[in-house]
């Protein structure tokens, strides 16, 4: 019973159970009829708006970066020994994040 929990034996029975109700579940559905409804854009009953919402992720990529820039040197400069090359970090540091501020 136990060889029925070691990883790959379980994956095949994982994969062959889900290939079941895949297959019972398009059994049940029955067959399909493309509409141009169908693939229509979904609105809450309104018309779709031709223009993506968000403009982009390029605001929150900045963001990010600070934010790794920021943690990393602070992660840096706590472990590190307090001698002339943690100043060059910082400076470092400080010269990377002004650089994402600024943009």
């Amino acid at each position: 019973m136990e060889i029925i929990l070691t990883p790959p034996i379980a994956f095949v029975l994982y994969v062959a159970l889900v290939g079941v109700l895949f297959g019972f579940g398009r059994l049940l559905a029955g067959e399909t009829k493309p509409s141009p409804l169908k693939s229509s854009t979904y609105a809450s009953g309104e018309e779709a708006p031709a223009a993506p919402a968000v403009p982009g992720y390029r605001q929150f990529f900045a963001v990010a970066l600070f934010f790794a820039v920021l943690h990393l040197g602070v992660l840096i400069l706590a472990t590190g020994a307090g001698n002339v090359v943690m100043l060059v970090a910082l400076a470092g540091f400080m010269l990377a994040l002004l650089a994402l501020i600024l943009g």
